[in-house]
């Protein structure tokens, strides 16, 4: 089975798990294959999969890797003093871990095709980290509260785990104590679990940033000072990435740490 065909080999088996599935139709352009394809695994509620999805769709996520153009290996990264920046996607980041900001549900973003990084991470790990997050949260039985860490595999992504954290929402965009404490303990209790795990590297996003309102600058303190701290204090072997998808966080990363040298 090449690409294409398991393409439309996992459309029309989402389709057909759908009521409304024979009314959707299935264009026949690569690139409206893959945004249907995407739309229908972000709605996609945590349900078992049936026996020949999981391989199908792993071996199209792996070859969707390929073409997205592989993945970038962590340990090739310009460090200094153990940080490392770097622009681009994090689900093409190969490292120990890589943190999701996730949201209280933490079962991922269901919105089709919307451009934060939880609904990316979900997307390109594949349908089974809804799944298990759904299994942690089942035995949890209540929300995830904000400021935890959440561990899963990272499946189809070429990270080997996930560390799912929600971040303080900041809907005036105008943090106190309380968020800055609560974004602080974001960073620390991922970091307090790579060290527990014995992991090398671990990549941040940029928790809080965006459509939670957290300041972006602001946020870019506290994060560099929950590492730096827990790097000089806590672990001397760990390695941190701050991964950006903005120029603008780029911009104030690299000031930052600049700076604090």
């Amino acid at each position: 089975m090449n690409q294409a065909e398991r393409r439309v080999w996992l459309i029309k088996a989402l389709l057909a798990e759908r009521s409304d599935g024979q009314r959707i139709p299935i264009s026949a352009n690569a690139s409206e294959q893959r945004d249907l394809l995407r739309s229908l695994m972000n709605v996609r509620p945590p349900e078992a999969l049936a026996a020949e999805t999981p391989d199908i769709q792993d071996a199209y996520l792996q070859q969707r890797l390929l073409e997205r153009g592989g993945a970038t290996n962590a340990g090739t990264l310009p460090y200094c003093n153990r940080v490392a920046i770097w622009r681009g996607d994090i689900t093409l980041l190969k490292v120990d871990a890589i943190v999701n900001a996730a949201n209280s549900q933490m079962l991922g973003c269901f919105v089709p095709g919307h451009r934060c990084i939880d609904n990316a991470i979900h997307t390109y790990a594949g349908m089974q980290l809804r799944l298990a997050c759904a299994n942690l949260m089942d035995e949890q039985g209540h929300e995830e509260p904000t400021a935890r860490v959440k561990v899963t595999p990272a499946f189809n992504l070429p990270s080997s785990y996930v560390f799912h954290t929600v971040g303080p929402i900041v809907p005036s965009h105008k943090p106190g104590p309380r968020e800055e404490l609560l974004l602080r303990r974001c960073y620390t209790s991922c970091l307090e679990e790579a060290t527990r795990r014995g992991l090398g590297t671990l990549a941040f996003c940029c928790i809080s940033t965006g459509v939670f309102g957290y300041p972006q600058e602001a946020a870019a303190r506290v994060a560099i000072d929950a590492v730096r701290h827990h790097l000089d204090h806590n672990d001397p072997n760990l390695k941190v990435i701050f991964n950006v998808f903005l120029a603008s966080d780029e911009a104030i990363y690299r000031s930052l740490l600049q700076t604090d040298r």
